[in-house]
């Protein structure tokens, strides 16, 4: 019975990873934009998500939306994947022993933070390559013949030219992102989730599968919402770290954040 949880759990966070990609990409991709350009000295600066969406689709159309989404759909596959299957399997590790089905931040906190310094290590080489596609587009400051032609190529010339521990460029602001805003996220989505299902208990007496789905988008969305305002600054320190041209500049997202004013 265990196993089967925990094979349901592990194919739903891919395909959960897939649709993430699908529909969030270009918003990631207007986002990434944003932090490096507008964080970079000479270089065009956005005044908001809007204007940086419009040229990017006047410049580069549709297509320039989904720039970097061959690594993002492998990354994003794999790590959601990984991540619900770890988490719901330390989840039920550590629940052993207890007799009630209210969320305990003893449980979820360390499952999550668990689950996300894991996936740390997968997410950090395809995001990196990811950032660095996005970022290429037609305002890019760097030369179009320095550019890289696909996300294999990215990768390649990555570990060409700054080793193995290139690939690796911003683990440690990765690290700390996935940990604490996944820690962030399960909790305000468990919590969410367990008292909407009491409320509409109450309420209903036919609990249905399309009562559950309602349940499952809202209580999603609001951990998605708590995720990125937690970790926010980190994924601005993340950007800058693995875009940044020179391979000898700071890797710690402490001292990015306290250049870019954010302590």
């Amino acid at each position: 019975m265990g196993d089967t949880v925990a094979y349901k759990e592990y194919l739903a966070g891919l395909l959960a990873g897939v649709a993430i990609v699908i529909t969030g990409h270009p918003f990631d991709t207007v986002k990434v934009k944003l932090q490096k350009h507008n964080t970079e000295a000479h270089g065009i600066k956005y005044r908001n998500g809007l204007h940086c969406t419009t040229r990017i689709l006047q410049t580069e159309g549709v297509k320039g939306l989904y720039r970097g989404a061959t690594s993002s759909f492998v990354g994003m596959a794999f790590e959601s994947s990984l991540l619900f299957g770890i988490y719901s399997q330390t989840k039920q590790s550590l629940q052993r022993g207890l007799n009630s089905d209210v969320p305990t931040p003893q449980v979820i906190i360390p499952s999550a933070a668990y689950g996300g310094a894991i996936i740390s290590f997968v997410l950090c080489p395809s995001e990196l390559v990811k950032c660095r596609m996005q970022v290429q587009g037609t305002d890019s400051l760097v030369p179009k013949f320095s550019r890289y032609s696909s996300p294999f190529d990215c990768a390649l010339q990555t570990v060409k030219n700054e080793g193995i521990s290139g690939i690796f460029r911003g683990g440690f602001a990765t690290l700390l992102r996935e940990s604490f805003g996944n820690a962030v996220f399960f909790s305000v989505y468990e919590y969410v989730r367990y008292y909407m299902h009491l409320q509409l208990k109450a309420s209903f007496s036919d609990h249905n599968n399309l009562i559950d789905m309602g349940v499952g988008i809202v209580s999603g969305g609001l951990g998605g919402v708590a995720f990125w305002s937690a970790v926010l600054p980190l994924d601005v320190a993340k950007t800058v770290i693995q875009t940044a041209p020179d391979k000898s500049s700071t890797r710690n997202p402490f001292l990015v954040l306290n250049s870019e004013g954010w302590t």
